[in-house]
């Protein structure tokens, strides 16, 4: 007698894929894109793509960067048509450009439309996408013009889109860099732009506060690159992966530091010989580690905001060894006095001269540290480095041995 099997009931929603997906959103958001890549690796091709179109824009695509040309290919093919054609063009384009950054043109009008046709057909576009303007474009895609909501709504309904749209729009180009982008748009404030190639053909759109969030996320990760703390360490970083981040540079800035104590003992004699140089050799090294890293700052400024231009490097140098000759003046006359007042009262008559050697130390000391503020990020850039990667461990290091040995040279010279 055959068996009959019991009438199978309606299967439940896998909530544990669900939570799975979820968890895995969670954690790429969380964490840098090298990071975020690795976790999503570990999973099959179809979770991938279901954590991808659950993300933000520009976190897919740093993600999806890191791929193998060969698995990102299998992963945008299982998206839909919209979305990997869209993430295949932005892959096309450079890191830090516009192309990465942009999403795909929608609301295009052709230029014959009336203002009515134009209304009707966004009554379905923006049932689909974010629509904040209309793009007049030709046959072959070259941009014309663009539509304010505004004006469509207080135009003639049969009047041509023509009549109404703003003729020559500004626009931005694929490859123009994210700093050079937030440049041209500093004084617009439009909520998107249109990007278009060189034959004037729209490419694609962006919006604007994505070119500012990052912008400000490049500047933000300089204050701890310059001192070796990478993007990714963040507050949710594991310790141990914290400490593999940090302890190189540590060890670096250890042999930097051996360096400038070799300086002081090349005059250990002349410090043996008159104690008082010792007292004042930290005001000396952070006076001129300031001076340095002020040069710094302004240097990976002008570097990111794209205001270093070729030719412009030799100007920020003079700028910055006149204000170091000027700050250094300023201060030496200070420390110069604290030098002269504290040896005074100790009973040593070479007190004028020693003050002389702490304000000829303080000018030179401020000069070579601005130069070197300067100097560093602009020689890491032409080497094809990171000009922000651990700068401020390398501009510590030559301020204190230059400021270390101009300092003790004078004294041992001056002084007798």
């Amino acid at each position: 007698m055959m068996r009959t099997e019991p009438n199978a009931s309606p299967a439940a929603p896998d909530h544990g894929h669900k939570d799975h997906i979820q968890r895995l959103v969670t954690e790429v958001e969380s964490n840098p894109a090298s990071r975020a890549a690795r976790l999503l690796m570990k999973e099959p091709d179809p979770v991938i793509a279901e954590v991808l179109l659950a993300l933000n824009h520009l976190v897919t695509l740093k993600a999806l960067a890191r791929f193998r040309k060969d698995r990102r290919k299998a992963i945008l093919a299982l998206l839909p048509a919209p979305k990997s054609e869209q993430w295949t063009m932005n892959l096309n384009y450079p890191v830090n450009t516009v192309g990465r950054l942009m999403e795909r043109p929608v609301g295009l009008f052709r230029p014959d439309l009336t203002v009515r046709e134009v209304v009707e057909q966004l009554r379905s576009l923006v049932k689909e996408a974010f629509i904040t303007y209309g793009y007049v474009t030709d046959a072959q895609g070259t941009l014309l013009g663009v539509l304010v909501m505004r004006d469509l709504l207080l135009a003639d309904p049969m009047a041509r889109v023509t009549d109404v749209m703003l003729r020559d729009p500004f626009a931005l180009t694929p490859r123009t860099s994210v700093s050079e982008a937030v440049r041209a748009v500093w004084n617009k404030h439009y909520p998107v732009y249109p990007v278009c190639d060189e034959e004037r053909k729209i490419v694609g759109l962006i919006r604007g506060h994505v070119l500012f969030e990052e912008q400000n996320t490049r500047i933000s990760a300089q204050a701890g690159t310059m001192v070796g703390v990478e993007e990714g360490d963040r507050l949710a970083t594991p310790w141990l992966r914290s400490l593999t981040f940090r302890h190189p540079w540590l060890q670096i800035n250890l042999v930097t530091a051996f360096l400038a104590a070799a300086v002081v003992g090349t005059f250990e004699h002349t410090i043996q010989r008159i104690v008082v140089l010792a007292v004042f050799l930290p005001v000396l090294a952070g006076q001129s580690g300031n001076t340095g890293c002020q040069a710094l700052a302004v240097a990976l400024r002008g570097i990111t905001l794209g205001d270093m231009k070729r030719g412009k490097e030799a100007q920020l140098l003079i700028k910055e060894a006149w204000l170091g000759l000027i700050n250094g003046a300023l201060v030496g006359l200070v420390a110069a006095a604290g030098m002269f007042v504290y040896v005074r009262m100790q009973g040593n008559p070479q007190a004028p001269v020693l003050a002389l050697v702490v304000l000829l130390a303080m000018v030179g000391s401020c000069i070579i540290s601005g130069v070197f503020g300067g100097l560093v990020p602009i020689t890491l850039k032409k080497l094809g480095f990171d000009p922000a990667t651990a700068s401020s461990i390398f501009v510590t290091t030559a301020t204190d041995v230059a400021s270390m040995g101009l300092f003790l040279s004078l004294a041992t010279l001056l002084v007798r």
